[in-house]
């Protein structure tokens, strides 16, 4: 009994759903400067480039007493997409990809939070890009929970890695010469508020 009173102790600990006060939920917000969407496709089957969007804003809730009412919603301006190469960013900006005058936003509101174990979960929720919303799941991956050593404050660390189709959302140009299959990867770090 003592060693599964243990494993359950820890188990709740590294999911950061024993944080003090007891069974409290606590909020955290994104640091954007910590906090990065990087897409990936492929290129005529010669390449596979990635982007980035580095300007996330938002939240994530821990809820202690109940793990599946934890929540994230994020969002980022399409106008901070960067591939590295500005005359790309400035086409994939063009109302050919996001047409990001028209739909300057793109977020992320999560439904449904299952854990898998005492560090992952797969999150579902609602992603909106170009105006159109669709379901997307996501394995995520709680990397650190802990003080922050310069802030002084809590801080957790989420991975998270997905796959969508872009064409869904209406993004669909050039497919499937350029892949219409977008693999998504993740890295957030969110302090208390």
């Amino acid at each position: 009994m003592k060693r599964l009173t243990s494993l359950l102790a820890a188990s709740v600990i590294a999911l950061g759903l024993a944080t003090a006060p007891a069974f409290a939920a606590d909020t955290y917000k994104l640091d954007a400067g910590h906090t990065e969407v990087v897409f990936g496709w492929t290129h005529f089957g010669f390449s596979k480039p990635t982007g980035k969007f580095a300007n996330a804003v938002g939240s994530v809730t821990l809820d202690q007493a109940d793990p599946a009412k934890s929540s994230v919603s994020v969002s980022f301006d399409i106008s901070g997409l960067n591939t590295g190469v500005p005359a790309l960013d400035n086409h994939l900006k063009s109302a050919d990809f996001f047409d990001a005058a028209k739909f300057p936003t793109a977020t992320f509101k999560s439904t449904a939070v299952q854990t898998t174990s005492d560090k992952t979960a797969t999150v579902t929720g609602d992603l909106t890009i170009h105006g159109v919303t669709k379901p997307v799941t996501l394995d995520v991956t709680l990397n650190g929970l802990g003080e922050h050593p310069m802030k002084k404050k809590k801080a957790a660390g989420f991975s998270a890695t997905g796959t969508i189709k872009r064409s869904d959302f209406g993004v669909g140009a050039y497919a499937p010469a350029v892949s219409d299959e977008i693999h998504l990867v993740i890295t957030a770090e969110a302090i208390a508020e």
